[in-house]
């Protein structure tokens, strides 16, 4: 009896720790974030760099974003990696498995945002759905919106660019990836998986509670900034060099001319260029917000980071030991079909 109490009471201890240690980081950085700005214009002058300068505007544009975006990046991680302790991989198969098309594409788009999910588990995971019965156009549902509304972009955005994009960004990229899915599946494609993919069959799924306390969670979202943000800082650095050579060096006319709203062959310039390029959502937004600091159109800029999420080359490749290179060229077509609309319609509106 005395044991179970006493381990009661660390329990409580180490919770009360990690209940404190987060208000204390938390608080910590809001104290840091709001003196980056003054810290990177102070360390800016302490170079032998002209004021006022092309390189001056570009450094200072470096060393303000990389402490930002790395800060914001770390926040948001660990935040959806206490969130994603609800949503397991095998938990979301058996929410979608039976479910119908229509509620089950939307769904499933909705159940993207939130679940584990990178290129390298792409292949495992529509394994897992396509053998749970889930129907293919809600798998390619769940596919689209799990990389493109990517939860860490979404924060990142919401932080670096306002609101009014990261709701754009949110709005339209689920309506892409729940009407993509919903289309594939009115084609009735079944027949163009790989034939091992429609032979397997997965057992059956658990969904007993695990009883996760709040140190457990706490852990995997502690976890979580370890593993995504030690995988991705060095692509962040490389996003924020463009974007400070973007800032400091690129014309505003030259750039508005290129990605502005009166070229219409930008938006599908925009998404051809992002399908090739290997980046992830925290990797480009820095480049992003540049763009759209010197005056790129909005629909050309969100058409661009669609592509390079969720059109990805890489992705493409890795899916192709699952899918044929027809059902592959169907899902690149209707997904690049909804991104062009989307860049196509914010260009009109916001023209």
């Amino acid at each position: 009896m005395n044991t179970i109490a006493e381990s009661l009471g660390q329990a409580r201890k180490s919770q009360g720790i990690w209940f404190a240690g987060i208000a204390i980081f938390v608080t910590a950085w809001f104290v840091l974030y709001n003196q980056l700005l003054p810290f990177a214009r102070w360390l800016v002058t302490q170079l032998p760099i002209a004021p006022g300068s092309h390189l001056a505007s570009s450094v200072e544009f470096f060393f303000y974003d990389t402490p930002k975006v790395l800060m914001l990046l770390t926040l948001v991680v660990f935040a959806m990696g206490v969130v994603r302790t609800f949503f397991s991989p095998e938990r979301t198969r058996a929410l979608l498995a039976g479910k119908r098309e229509g509620l089950g594409n939307i769904a499933a788009a909705h159940l993207g945002i939130v679940t584990p999910f990178c290129s390298c588990s792409a292949v495992p995971l529509f394994v897992g759905f396509v053998s749970a019965g889930v129907p293919l156009g809600v798998t390619f549902s769940f596919l689209i919106a799990a990389p493109m509304v990517n939860e860490i972009a979404l924060g990142l955005l919401f932080a670096l660019v306002g609101w009014k994009v990261a709701l754009t960004y949110l709005a339209f990229g689920l309506s892409i990836a729940i009407v993509s899915g919903w289309v594939i599946g009115r084609l009735h494609l079944e027949g163009w998986l790989e034939p091992w993919v429609r032979e397997v069959r997965a057992g059956a799924v658990d969904l007993e509670d695990e009883h996760l306390t709040w140190v457990d969670r706490f852990e995997a979202g502690w976890d979580a900034v370890k593993e995504i943000v030690g995988k991705v800082w060095y692509w962040i650095i490389a996003g924020i060099a463009a974007g400070a050579f973007i800032h400091g060096y690129v014309p505003a006319e030259l750039l508005s001319s290129i990605m502005g709203a009166d070229s219409w062959w930008s938006v599908p310039a925009a998404v051809l260029l992002g399908i090739p390029m290997y980046s992830n959502a925290a990797g480009i937004i820095p480049v992003i917000e540049a763009l759209l600091g010197k005056g790129a159109a909005l629909g050309t800029v969100l058409a661009f980071m669609m592509s390079v999420i969720a059109l990805s080359l890489p992705e493409m490749i890795i899916l192709r030991k699952v899918l044929s290179l027809k059902l592959i060229a169907v899902f690149v077509a209707v997904v690049g079909t909804g991104i062009l609309g989307v860049g196509y319609l914010f260009n009109a509106l916001f023209s």
